[in-house]
């Protein structure tokens, strides 16, 4: 009888003690703000180098298509356009900025990633080379003219010889028009100039159309202050100095 009690005695106490339900609630809170006290937040270098060690991405590559067709437009306008040279400009330093970063940190760091994408990687490089070379050749500026050449010449056919007529932002062709004005030359040569809206940066730019051959780069005599530059054919560009 001894025996039994003094081992179902031994037997109950060597089995752990159930917590208390108070007491596991009170150090489980305790537990995960000390696991939070220890969670140190990265440092900068650590943000940077997480950043560059991933490829250009959905955000990145966008931007560069956007900055890029901005400059486009800027270039489609004779005498540039303002808004769209602060954006070309001030996006294309930014992001050329950001790729330079990127690249450095990948190769110090993620030289792996780059050969594992480097399609995504030389997406932006071959994005600003060919805008470049595109906006350089003046391909936007002449294609733009060639799409509106027939509705300026039927424009041109409606204005009068005598004066200068005020379009007020008429669209003509991929373009809007403030104005347009027959100029006369020496013998029977003439000059159609427009002024185009939003064209030229801090003085009036537009395009000219003459079957003769225009100076350019200097001014012309009965031509005011403009300063002509050829595009193709009979056409021609020109600033206001």
């Amino acid at each position: 009888m001894s025996a039994t009690s003094s081992s179902s005695s031994s037997s109950s106490s060597s089995r752990p003690s159930a917590p208390q339900h108070g007491q596991s609630s009170a150090q489980g809170p305790e537990s995960v703000d000390r696991l939070l006290e220890l969670a140190q937040p990265p440092t900068l270098a650590q943000r940077l180098t997480a950043w560059g060690s991933r490829p250009p991405g959905r955000i990145y590559l966008p931007a560069c298509a956007v900055v890029g067709a901005a400059l486009l437009v800027e270039d489609s306008f004779p005498g540039r356009h303002l808004g769209s040279l602060v954006l070309a400009v001030g996006g294309g330093m930014l992001l050329a900025l950001m790729g330079a970063l990127r690249l450095g940190i990948a190769l110090c760091v993620a030289r792996p990633m780059i050969r594992r994408y480097w399609l995504r990687w030389i997406t932006a490089p071959v994005l600003a080379a060919t805008t470049v070379t595109l906006a350089l050749a003046d391909l936007p500026l002449q294609a733009r003219v060639v799409a509106s050449e027939d509705a300026l010449l039927q424009q041109a056919a409606e204005l009068n010889p005598s004066t200068t007529i005020p379009l007020d932002g008429e669209r003509v062709g991929l373009y809007r028009l403030e104005s347009g004005v027959h100029i006369e030359g020496p013998g029977d040569t003439e000059t159609v100039r427009f002024d185009v809206r939003g064209a030229g940066i801090l003085r009036s730019s537009g395009l000219a159309h003459t079957e003769d051959e225009l100076p350019t780069g200097t001014f012309v005599p009965g031509h005011g202050g403009a300063v002509y530059k050829h595009l193709h054919g009979p056409w021609y560009s020109w600033t206001e100095y």
